[in-house]
């Protein structure tokens, strides 16, 4: 069974105590017979075991990075049928007069 924290509203009387589910909030505080609120608090989770890190829950073979698509391939092969453009000529330098 779950363990439930309240607070009093008026008094400030603080306890926990254990509810099931199906169990009703409790609203009244035993202590004043004030207003009771219920406080959050962190959740007892424990990662004990493999699969919890990066590394444990994948294989070598799911980072190998995917193979290129179908229009890709078309886009580059198209690329290198096509002739590569000459340079223009470069002009001679001039003969310096001396």
């Amino acid at each position: 069974m779950p363990t439930y924290a309240y607070a009093c509203k008026d008094c400030g009387h603080a306890f926990d105590i254990q509810q099931s589910f199906t169990d009703d909030s409790l609203t009244v505080c035993p202590e004043c017979g004030g207003n009771l609120r219920k406080k959050f608090n962190s959740v007892g989770v424990v990662f004990k075991g493999s699969g919890f890190y990066r590394t444990d829950s994948r294989d070598a073979a799911s980072t190998v990075p995917a193979a290129p698509s179908k229009d890709t391939g078309a886009k580059e092969s198209a690329a290198k049928s096509a002739p590569a453009p000459t340079p223009a000529a470069s002009p001679a330098p001039a003969a310096s007069a001396s």
